[in-house]
């Protein structure tokens, strides 16, 4: 059977400031080591964008780009990036996102948009059919993420910002349908270019290399996601709320501003609490089989239901048990257009900072009193609100308190706290991104919330793992699938017998055992797994049949390595240091437990070996000879 030659994927590159729009070609070579999405993104970011940009001026480059999996049909793979330079941390942004309009800018013939300037004037970006066009958005400015979306055609993919993007919130997000680009400040950086929304639609098929194999695959892969019990059962029952009760259960669920890692009342807003008492339906994103987003009623409308971040950071953490409340605090994040993780954190330190007299915001643990008002004067710049838009980081330098602003790099952490999960505490510190559990490898997984429970206390073999999962995610959202389908990686029948049965503590040693080999392998990753299988890497297949790039499981694994570096290289180049690969006091100082010493997140023992085991220098800098293995030739 023939096949198309490898087809490259066609960007556009709009300068606001001109109003220019021209093509920006991506080269093969390119093409093969990046892939798409935030691996692409983070190479193109450095190679258009100078040194030392303002994050909040028109000089940040904004590119919103798919990944070759988007509009396929393989399962859970309608996302979409946003890369732009971290308002929280000065380092490089990445925000993945649901919604519709991923997909519809791919039907519309792109695969990536390159914003650079900014418009004189509040405007909007239509790409309709492969026409790009901008458009005046006075009449827009103003309203909320919900409200807008409106004014354009239903059928139409949109991303649009609100009120907290237009009015230079640290945290702003952007919102496509009732999915956000949450994390790093993405509304903050389309509300400095002017640019209310960017909205798509389009006819175009995406392309498949080997149609007849890829459709035999993707039958095969949709169904072991079904049958996986987290990706079949707990997630489409629970949502990723569901991770709750595991998470307090092991001493990692954030509460009273990771304090502690325990909530008394944290049964009343866990997932099986909100399935039983406030879930309408299940929802999801395009071409999704997992189906693990919640709708819930606020105010009589159905509307999106609060993730594991929302629930644990609006409730645990500022000691609130009110499911329903949270609903709102969700909702009303939403259409205002902010990122409910650096919102939640920051509102929980400006609790302690009130709780040990040191500022005073109206705000108190165990008390929603003025927290919707916090919100909306956040949202707009109002008062007291427009410090609290800065995120904690900057709060701490005002106010004081850097022992227990908790953030890395300056962006809050999510909701896992690290003293008894130590690899996700490593891998925070070395996020590129700053405070991600995602970007930081979500070693919670396999320590405090998954059915794998690897020793949470005992920083050996963590390194290792980190930054082999770290790899993973970095290829599995460049390909475009969605990672709540890595959840399927760990063997299901582990899951059906428990964290407590022997076989799975086991498993859960042989991993810890595991650290030699998987940290002097990486230099041979491409050659020792020269081949693909489903229950190992079930994307790299699905990706080979889909594009015809030369895909295995090691050269998977190997692209995430190779962006993850340039990830590195970016922040490096922006003066982020190995002195920026840590947390605050509280975290790495302070036990969790004053009875045992080593519930604290030991960075001094893991950062060491875990830069080598990346092929790093001491100071956190990749070697030349690991740039040369990974073919970046990108200098700083």
């Amino acid at each position: 059977m023939k096949h198309p030659k490898l087809i490259l994927p066609k960007y556009a590159l709009i300068d606001l400031s001109s109003g220019e729009v021209r093509d920006y070609p991506i080269s093969e070579e390119l093409f093969r080591k990046y892939i798409g999405g935030k691996a692409l993104g983070s190479r193109l970011l450095f190679d258009l964008m100078p040194s030392g940009v303002d994050p909040l001026s028109p000089d940040n480059v904004l590119i919103v780009n798919t990944c070759p999996m988007n509009g396929t049909g393989a399962p859970s793979s309608s996302r979409f990036n946003v890369s732009f330079k971290n308002v929280m941390t000065g380092g490089i942004a990445s925000s993945n996102c649901g919604g519709q309009f991923g997909v519809m800018l791919k039907a519309a013939g792109y695969d990536g948009i390159i914003l650079k300037g900014g418009a004189a004037s509040p405007s909007y970006i239509e790409i309709l059919d492969g026409e790009i066009s901008i458009k005046d958005a006075v009449h827009l400015w103003g309203m909320d993420t919900e409200k807008v979306q409106e004014e354009f055609n239903p059928h139409w993919g949109k991303l649009v910002i609100g009120p907290a993007g237009e009015n230079g919130v640290h945290y702003a997000a952007a919102v496509s349908g009732e999915r956000v680009a949450g994390r790093c400040g993405a509304g903050a950086v389309l509300g400095a270019k002017k640019i209310k929304a960017l909205v798509a639609f389009g006819t175009k098929k995406t392309p498949i290399y080997n149609k007849e194999e890829f459709d035999k695959y993707n039958k095969r892969f949709i169904e072991f996601l079904r049958t996986h019990p987290m990706t079949g059962n707990s997630l489409p029952r629970y949502g990723s709320a569901g991770l709750l009760n595991n998470a307090n259960a092991s001493h990692a669920l954030p509460t009273r501003n990771f304090g502690k890692g325990q909530y008394e009342h944290a049964s009343k807003i866990t997932g099986e609490a909100l399935a039983d008492t406030v879930l309408t339906r299940n929802s999801g994103c395009v071409s999704c089989p997992i189906r693990c987003a919640r709708r819930v009623m606020v105010d009589g409308k159905e509307v999106k239901g609060p993730e594991f971040e929302t629930v644990g950071l609006f409730g645990s953490n500022i000691e609130n048990d009110d499911l329903e409340w949270i609903n709102t605090v969700n909702y009303v994040a939403d259409i205002y257009g902010l990122d409910a993780i650096s919102l939640g954190g920051t509102i929980a330190f400006a609790m302690e900072l009130q709780e040990k007299g040191m500022a005073d915001f109206g705000l108190c643990f165990g008390s929603k009193e003025g927290v919707l008002e916090a919100i909306h004067d956040i949202s707009y710049g109002i008062g007291a609100g427009k410090e609290l838009g800065l995120g904690s980081k900057l709060l701490a330098e005002k106010y004081g308190g850097k022992e227990f602003a908790v953030n890395a790099k300056g962006l809050e952490l999510a909701s896992y706290e690290p003293r008894r999960s130590v690899g996700m505490g490593l891998g925070y510190a070395t996020s590129n991104r700053g405070g991600c559990h995602l970007n930081g490898g979500y070693a919670a997984l396999i320590e405090s919330v998954g059915v794998i429970a690897v020793d949470t206390q005992t920083h050996k073999g963590k390194a290792e793992l980190t930054a082999f999962f770290q790899n993973m995610i970095e290829a599995t959202s460049s390909s475009g699938f969605c990672l709540f389908t890595m959840m399927a990686v760990i063997p299901g029948f582990l899951s059906r017998l428990g964290p407590a049965h022997p076989v799975t503590r086991f498993v859960s040693k042989l991993l810890i055992s595991a650290r030699p080999i998987l940290g002097s392998l990486w230099s041979l990753m491409p050659w020792i797994l020269p081949f693909n299988w489903m229950y190992l890497v079930p994307y790299a297949k699905s990706l080979k049949l889909a594009t015809g790039l030369p895909v295995t499981a090691g050269s998977f694994l190997q692209a995430g390595e190779r962006a993850y570096n340039t990830e590195r290289l970016f922040n490096l180049r922006e003066g982020l240091t190995a002195a920026d690969d840590t947390l605050c006091d509280r975290l790495t100082k302070t036990p969790q437990d004053p009875g045992r010493p080593d519930t604290v997140v030991p960075l001094d023992k893991m950062l060491p070996r875990y830069y080598k085991v990346r092929g790093w220098d001491k100071n956190g800098v990749p070697t030349k000879r690991k740039l040369k293995k990974l073919g970046i030739t990108v200098a700083i």
